[in-house]
């Protein structure tokens, strides 16, 4: 399967620990589709995790890897974020939280050492993690009139395709989700029936 139609990812969390000098690390590799989840996990762990020193962290979000974050949470510039999301790429991970919490063991670590320490607790836990090897789909939405609901429906017939819902008011309308390999040959097809009107609402 080609690799401009797959992306890498989890879907279950994953925790890992570590000590370096006293300092206890947590790592939290977590499954996110959207800054909102961001949010809403942050927040979790903050509140379980209310005593922490730090809790820096990293996402990815999108296919292209569009939308990213990387945040020291109070240690110095460019120590905590960026070495947790620079294993995030180089692991070719998308769509994921990755946060690394830290109580402080009385020891400084230095800019190197702290460096050091979360791009370690990043990659213990990417390494511990099932990463999974997805197919890229898209979601589109198709209205057509009810003459042409067997037409339609013939060719949503296929184990490429997920229906998500369906709307038979006035019109007929479906969202569906389609792997991104067979999109071009279904759109050759749906293409040519009449009175419908197809289009592309994301990537999912």
């Amino acid at each position: 399967m080609s690799e401009e139609n797959t992306y890498r990812t989890v879907e279950k969390r994953q925790k890992a620990s570590f000590r370096e000098k006293g300092s206890r690390f947590l790592s939290y590799l977590i499954p996110v589709q959207s800054e909102a989840d961001v949010k809403w996990e942050m927040e979790s762990l903050k509140k379980e995790y209310y005593d922490a020193t730090h809790h820096c962290y990293a996402y990815i979000l999108g296919f292209d890897k569009e939308k990213w974050r990387a945040n020291d949470d109070g240690e110095p510039s460019g120590t905590a974020g960026r070495p947790i999301y620079g294993q995030l790429l180089s692991s070719d991970l998308t769509n994921v939280l990755l946060v690394v919490i830290r109580y402080f063991g009385g020891t400084k670590l230095g800019t190197g050492g702290l460096i050091t320490a979360y791009k370690t607790a990043a990659q213990q836990v990417i390494l511990e993690a099932e990463i999974r090897t997805k197919e890229k789909m898209e979601e589109y939405r198709v209205e057509y009139p009810y003459e042409a609901m067997n037409e339609v429906m013939k060719i949503l017939k296929s184990d490429a395709i997920s229906i998500l819902s369906t709307d038979f008011g006035t019109k007929c309308a479906i969202t569906f989700a389609i792997k991104k390999s067979n999109t071009a040959s279904f759109l050759a097809s749906i293409n040519k029936i009449n009175g419908l009107e197809i289009k592309e609402l994301k990537m999912i």
